[in-house]
């Protein structure tokens, strides 16, 4: 019996190469397609096949995909929208895609990438198909548990994460001593903190920042859901973090017991909240 053949686009960071890693390891054929200056080159020594496109052309991968018999695919890894704003030559189904969306939020965007596929009889599958394990669990993850300034601040940072993700602008935010200093938009997650850390050393003041990373209100679980990873804890420690709050559940944590070891040096306290809770808490 031949092996299932899964398709991979894959974007920037751990998450493409742990997909496939897993994949390979069920047993499964792993055909990916890598965007040119983008993915992780260490990729091709992991798929059985690797094609690289640059961002901006369709008809080419839903071609190498069709070829090689993919009929599931995964979307994983981050792409920046701002990247859509340049340097970016669409091929001709690109642009007759772009023309006709009502926006360029990165759902339409996506979603509509999505239907192009589908039409094309590859069906786009959950981002987490392989990785349901690696969701936060809901509680504290480190060894230090949030004071309650913290979870104060990220009780005011989930509600104004919710409702920026709901417009799909960003999901994530940073608070500091009652007030949100710092959104995320296009420019992702890592460049909202470390501006966080900035606005606040600006004002002679020692970071003491609160981040709060969640998912959309009407999260579409095949791409663009929360990550937490090595990536992470750089800007995380370089902007003065001191807590972070993820959504449990709903957050794919990387690398977790290197990350929490990182975490737990520093004195950074991680959890993960349940409807902006934190279970331990509601108990006592």
């Amino acid at each position: 019996m031949n092996p299932e053949t899964v398709g991979l686009i894959a974007g920037s960071g751990r998450f493409p190469i742990l997909f496939a890693q897993e994949a390979k390891r069920q047993g499964m054929r792993v055909v990916a397609i890598a965007l040119s200056g983008v993915t992780d080159p260490a990729l091709k020594e992991i798929a059985d096949e690797t094609h690289v496109f640059r961002l901006g052309q369709i008809s080419a991968p839903l071609e190498a995909f069709k070829k090689a018999g993919v009929r599931r695919a995964v979307m994983v890894g981050k792409v920046q929208h701002v990247s859509l704003f340049g340097g970016v030559l669409p091929d001709l189904r690109a642009v007759k895609l772009l023309s006709g969306l009502k926006d360029k939020r990165t759902d339409t965007l996506l979603g509509a990438l999505a239907d192009e596929f589908a039409r094309e009889g590859v069906e786009l599958l959950p981002s987490t198909m392989l990785l349901a394990h690696l969701l936060a669990k809901p509680g504290c993850l480190t060894r230090r548990e949030p004071t309650e300034a913290e979870l104060a601040d990220m009780d005011l940072g989930w509600r104004a994460a919710k409702a920026l993700s709901g417009f799909d602008i960003g999901q994530t935010v940073a608070v500091q001593s009652g007030a949100v200093i710092a959104v995320e938009a296009m420019e992702g997650t890592d460049a909202a903190v470390l501006r966080a850390g900035e606005l606040a050393r600006s004002h002679g003041d020692e970071p003491g920042i609160v981040v709060v990373k969640v998912a959309k209100p009407r999260q579409d679980v095949r791409f663009d859901l929360p990550v937490l990873g090595i990536d992470s804890f750089g800007p995380l420690r370089r902007s003065g973090a001191t807590a972070v709050a993820v959504e449990a559940g709903k957050t794919l944590i990387f690398d977790q017991e290197e990350l929490l070891r990182k975490a737990d040096e520093i004195g950074l306290a991680v959890v993960a909240l349940e409807d902006g809770k934190l279970p331990e808490r509601q108990s006592k």
